[in-house]
This record gives C-alpha cells, sequence and structure tokens, in this order.
C-alpha cells in the first residue's frame, strides 16, 4: 500500500476576517491536490490568526475565542476534504469541553467523517498563559490507506505515548507542530526521528512560520515541514524522504510505500520494535 502525503508550512500572518484565513487555506489544499496528495497535514495552532480579528489591544483577542469559529473551521476543512477527495489534518484548534479549552487535532475524511485527537502533554505556556488543558486519552484512526496516529507537537517528545499509537496499529504518526525558536524546533524534530526508529514507522511533521504581529505568544515561529522514515536500508540514510526549506511558506509531498515498514520489522538491519524486552518493562505496549 502507498500513500502520497502533503505537509504545509503555513505562513501565520494578522488577518482581518474569516474569509481570508478560508483563502490560504483553500490554497494550500488546492495545491496539494494538484500534485495528488491523499493526506494533508496543516501545522498546530493553525487559526491563531483569528485571534486578530476585531482586536485593538495589539495582544490578540483570548485564546478561547477560537473556539467561537470552530464550527466554520470545521465546515471550512470538512468542505476541501470532500471536494478534493482527500484526507486532511486540519493543524489543531482550540475547542471547549465544558469550562475548560483543549488544543484538538482535526482529521477530515473525504467521506465526510470527522475525528479528533486532544493533545495530551500540554507545555507550559499553553498551561500557564492559555489555561489549556490535556486531553484523556489516545486513539488511532482507520483510513482507506491504513491505521494512522495523530500526536500533537510536544507529545512526540514522550516515546510511551508513540508505543501506544504503534501497538494500536499506526503505521504512518502525523505531527502537527509550532515551534517558537530552533530549541523548540530541534527538539520536536529529533524526536520525530527518534520516534520512526524506535517503532520503524512514518513521522509526518510540520510547523508555522511567520508571525503574528497583534497576538501575544503567537509572534515567532521556527518551522520546517518533513517526511521522516527508519533509518533502514530501504530509507534513505538520513531518514529524510521530504524536507522544506526552513521557515519558508511552501507545501512539500512524497510517497510513503507501507509494505517496506513491514520488511524492515521482519527483517531489516535491525529491528526494533520486534525486539522490545517487554519482558523487562512490563507496564509498556
Amino acid at each position: 500500500m502507498k500513500m502520497r502525503v502533503s505537509a504545509v508550512q503555513f505562513e501565520l500572518k494578522d488577518v482581518e476576517s474569516f474569509e481570508s484565513f478560508r483563502e490560504q487555506v483553500v490554497h494550500y489544499v488546492r495545491n496539494a491536490s494538484e500534485y495528488g496528495a491523499k493526506f494533508v497535514l496543516f501545522p498546530e495552532f493553525v487559526t491563531t490568526p483569528l485571534l486578530a480579528i476585531g482586536d485593538t489591544t495589539g495582544r490578540g483577542q483570548p485564546v478561547a475565542k477560537l473556539a467561537e469559529y470552530t464550527e466554520e473551521y470545521k465546515a471550512l476543512f470538512s468542505g476541501l476534504a470532500r471536494e478534493y477527495g482527500v484526507y486532511i489534518i486540519g493543524g489543531t484548534h482550540v475547542t471547549q469541553a465544558g469550562d475548560r479549552i483543549r488544543n484538538t487535532a482535526f482529521l477530515f475524511a473525504p467521506d465526510g467523517r470527522v475525528w479528533t485527537q486532544d493533545k495530551l502533554h500540554i507545555t507550559p505556556t499553553e498551561r500557564e498563559e492559555w489555561n489549556v488543558s490535556p486531553g484523556e486519552g489516545v486513539e488511532v484512526f482507520e483510513t482507506e490507506y491504513g491505521k494512522i496516529g495523530l500526536l500533537t507537537c510536544y507529545d512526540i517528545e514522550f516515546p510511551e505515548i508513540v508505543r501506544i499509537v504503534r501497538a494500536k496499529g499506526a503505521d504512518v504518526i502525523f505531527c502537527p507542530s509550532c515551534t517558537d525558536d530552533r530549541h523548540g524546533f530541534y527538539r520536536v524534530r529529533y524526536c520525530c526521528h527518534a520516534r520512526a526508529v524506535e517503532n520503524q514507522v512514518y513521522i509526518v511533521t510540520t510547523g508555522t512560520v511567520g508571525s503574528l504581529r497583534r497576538v501575544d505568544f503567537m509572534r515567532a515561529n521556527y518551522g520546517q515541514a518533513a517526511v521522516i522514515a527508519p533509518n533502514d536500508i530501504p530509507f534513505p540514510p538520513r531518514g529524510i524522504l521530504a524536507e522544506g526549506e526552513i521557515n519558508e511558506d511552501m507545501l512539500i509531498t512524497a510517497d510513503l510505500d507501507l509494505s517496506l515498514l513491514e520488511d524492515v520489522r521482519k527483517a531489516g538491519s535491525v529491528t526494533t520494535w520486534r525486539d522490545r524486552r517487554t519482558d523487562l518493562y512490563t507496564d509498556w505496549p
């Protein structure tokens, strides 16, 4: 089974209306569809430009305001998934869950289905400045191309949760991200490579680029998209199938051959998934 994936280095910029945001999203999806992509990944906090709408302080609306755009956000991405016949990981969007807000990744299917995965590990800034609450469980999602996982940014830095997603059958993990400097970017990027090696899976990741001049905590972004493979003979030596130019407004595309994952799990130079010592760490999957 093969699947073509695209990842968007989404340029954040202040907008005056939801329509301006819509036009930017439509552009990227059309671009990916021209390359025949079946999955399109947007970055974490992709809807934060909407916080500039109606703001008079120069600091942006409160982050909880984003939850008011949830239905418009879902209609936009779900409509594009149906129109272009693609699966879209719509980055993440801030949602309301009772009296709590969550950082939620959305997966939109071409048949109209919508799945969500809340971010599980919350960074200090999200928790202390925006009062974001963590999700309470992790799932994998069955697509016509196989099972995939959605783990957002900081989540990928925790090997236990990636083990669980792989144990549930995911062969591809999509990791939308948002980092403001080199330290954060490379922390996430290096962990993506480690998780690909440990679990013999593909990781598709991307981040925000550009800046929001009127939204606090989103004024700087440092990002790059990449499609990452295990480091074994069927794949490129550096484990990179495709990557973008750092901090550029662009899209990357690559083909994933899922049969190669099964080959290396059975008879690769190393067989890290098969060789887990679960007799020593019995509380891991």
